[in-house]
């Protein structure tokens, strides 16, 4: 039986959203990890195949970030082969993040994990666009 008790937990609209979250993470993680990824790392990856050669800054901002919290991640992909830090020619403090060979290549095995996603959501595509033009639209309201 539903209530209207605004304090009850299944009333939140944070927890529907954080729930969600972590269901989808979770999901993620079979698919990921057959392709030898994290979703941290995975998030890296959309990135750099959509632009590759970007600098730690534009990801860390991509992804809502700090620049220091991708460190672990973004060294564990260069050990793995995936990418290559770069530092700056002019400014060694600068530092760019691009894609191996092997990381180029991984793109393909990307797109089969994003289909996967996409059939277990069991909507159409239109449907999830609009879902995602609802949640990015919330998120830009918070961070105002």
């Amino acid at each position: 039986m539903k209530s209207n008790n605004p304090l009850l937990l299944d009333n939140q609209l944070c927890f529907a959203l954080y729930s969600t979250s972590l269901a989808m993470t979770q999901f993620y993680k079979a698919p990921l990890s057959a392709i030898g990824l994290t979703y941290p790392q995975y998030t890296v990856m959309l990135i750099l195949w959509q632009q590759d050669g970007v600098s730690l800054k534009y990801i860390g901002d991509s992804l809502g970030q700090k620049s220091g919290a991708l460190t672990p991640v973004i060294k564990r992909m260069e050990a793995d082969g995936l990418v290559q830090r770069l530092r700056g020619v002019e400014d060694d403090r600068s530092l760019s993040i691009a894609l191996t060979d092997k990381g180029r290549q991984l793109r393909e095995k990307g797109l089969e994990v994003n289909r996967c996603v996409a059939e277990a959501c069991g909507m159409d595509m239109e449907e999830v666009r609009a879902l995602r033009e609802q949640l990015m639209t919330l998120r830009a309201k918070l961070i105002k």
